[in-house]
């Protein structure tokens, strides 16, 4: 149950008119199969009462479900309170919340996972395209400009005949793609309306340039590049509606830009980080962050970044592992972010590990304080058996686990070989552990071997007690080589307050 940070505190009020909260469908146990039967082609959204992504999500899915019903369309939503009905929840895999799954044509073995945003405009467009042709025609120029119109991003294909082999090629990039409506047009009305001499492909979009023309050999895969790399704005800002979109997306690489938009300096910087932007197309995706939103405090802290330190440029990989780097100059204009950019995708950067300063008193305690400029002398000292507890200040459980780590602290403080320690995961990094998930309990053995044991047994001073003397072999398994999948568009929402995990299952861990 590993999730990215970044999302976790995002929640947005709002409400549903009420009309359109009664085209939502509530489905129990008792009716699913009912409703399944009487509605083949169903969104369902898998949700918890007190989940803020899914309040935030509740007006923009039932404005969807209205949009749908005043179209005349057969589709339906529904929704599950998850809390309540957990035999279905259970069923349908359901791990965090929102969980949204589509079910077409009264299937219910293997519904499809939802995968756009989470707009109301972006649920209606991925069921358009998974309950219609994933081309639709264009036969005259209102038709073209009203898709054009009604949609942030449209691609279309201008073919003078629909059967050639580029065509085809398009249709078949179509139909990989969800969440921006695709069509064609032969008719020579529309090619003279949009200046188009010849056959190709165009991106409309509402920002930055308005339009882009395919180039290139008329293949899927090529296709396919040109729609993701020019489908998001050059600078994206993160918020809870398009977050889903920047890390749903297929690029990995995020540069992220720091900058309250109370700045007097602001648009100076944007254009900097936007023109910096151009030339990282496909390549880095760039997002801007409002540092002065409370609600995006917790990824400064991710960063360890405060308010007063920005503005500030941080990059991110969510390859396999969260990667961090930190520019050398805190200059924010357009060389020196192109600059930053080009050292790390030459593989020019170090990882940027966060650290504290090492306290003064970091070993008076029964529990040895450590943090990054510590760590590898103590956890991999020869001769020292090393417990750590990895916790984070804002950690419900980590909260809960304080009073039984004091007391096996205050057992082993006299031991030779045996060291318990705490490190705040949150202010310190280390590059040969990555921890996800608060508290992580981890065992470093003395030897040379470097040798690392998780702890799975009973967070008891007994289990505890047991596990220490035994060497680290009762309750501990070898360290997994990290990889636990880091679900980078599995964003959903543990709120603050909350002593349970997304599933509703209190498994001892918060999220990171």
């Amino acid at each position: 149950m590993l999730r990215v940070l970044l999302m976790c505190t995002l929640a947005v009020a709002g409400r549903a008119q009420v009309g359109e909260e009664e085209d939502v469908l509530v489905l129990k146990k008792s009716n699913f199969e009912e409703a399944l039967k009487a509605h083949p082609n169903i969104l369902v959204e898998f949700y918890a009462p007190w989940c803020g992504h899914c309040k935030a999500l509740g007006p923009e899915f039932a404005k969807a479900a209205g949009t749908l019903k005043a179209e005349g369309s057969e589709v339906r939503l529904g929704k599950v309170d998850a809390t309540e009905e957990t035999e279905l929840a259970q069923e349908y895999g359901v791990r965090g919340y929102p969980t949204i799954k589509f079910f077409k044509g009264g299937e219910k073995e293997s519904p499809k996972e939802y995968s756009a945003g989470r707009q109301a405009d972006d649920i209606v467009a991925w069921l358009k395209k998974r309950t219609g042709p994933a081309v639709s025609t264009l036969a005259e120029v209102t038709e073209a400009e009203s898709l054009i119109a009604d949609n942030e991003v449209a691609v279309i294909g201008f073919f003078k005949d629909a059967n050639s082999d580029g065509a085809k090629a398009y249709e078949k990039a179509a139909e990989t793609t969800d969440d921006i409506p695709f069509a064609i047009t032969s008719d020579e009305a529309v090619f003279s309306k949009f200046e188009v001499t010849k056959d190709s492909v165009v991106l409309f979009k509402k920002f930055d340039e308005g339009r882009n023309t395919f180039d290139g050999e008329m293949t899927k895969e090529n296709l396919l590049a040109f729609v993701k790399s020019n489908q998001l704005p050059l600078v994206i800002e993160f918020t809870e509606q398009t977050a889903p979109k920047i890390f749903g997306g297929e690029i990995k690489s995020h540069i992220l830009m720091f900058l309250p938009k109370t700045a007097s300096d602001f648009q100076d910087k944007m254009d900097q980080f936007k023109k910096a932007a151009e030339g990282f197309k496909g390549q880095i995706l760039f997002i801007f962050i409002d540092s002065d939103v409370d609600d995006n405090q917790r990824i400064l802290e991710f960063f360890g970044l405060k308010k007063e330190e920005c503005p500030a440029i941080r990059l991110i990989t969510l390859e396999d592992e969260m990667t961090k780097y930190k520019p050398e100059s805190d200059a924010i204009s357009a060389e020196a972010i192109i600059s930053f950019c080009n050292l790390f995708i030459d593989g020019k950067l170090k990882p940027h590990l966060m650290s504290q300063d090492i306290p003064e008193d970091w070993d008076k305690s029964p529990v040895k304080t450590l943090v990054g400029k510590n760590f590898e002398e103590i956890a991999f000292h020869s001769s020292k058996n090393v417990f750590v507890e990895f916790y984070a200040p804002w950690c419900g459980h980590c909260k809960q686990l304080t009073p039984i780590w004091e007391k096996l602290g205050e057992k082993f403080k006299d031991s030779a070989d045996i060291i318990v320690a705490k490190m705040d995961s949150t202010a310190n990094e280390i590059d040969s552990v990555k921890v996800h998930s608060f508290p992580t309990l981890k065992f470093f053995p003395a030897g040379d071997e470097r040798k690392v044991i998780d702890y799975n047994g009973e967070r008891t001073l007994e289990g505890f007690t047991k596990f220490l003397e035994s060497g680290g072999k009762e309750g501990g398994a070898p360290a997994a080589d990290e990889d636990d999948d880091l679900d980078a568009e599995d964003l959903d929402d543990v709120d603050e307050g909350q002593d349970m995990d997304s599933d509703g299952e209190d498994d001892g861990h918060d999220e990171l």
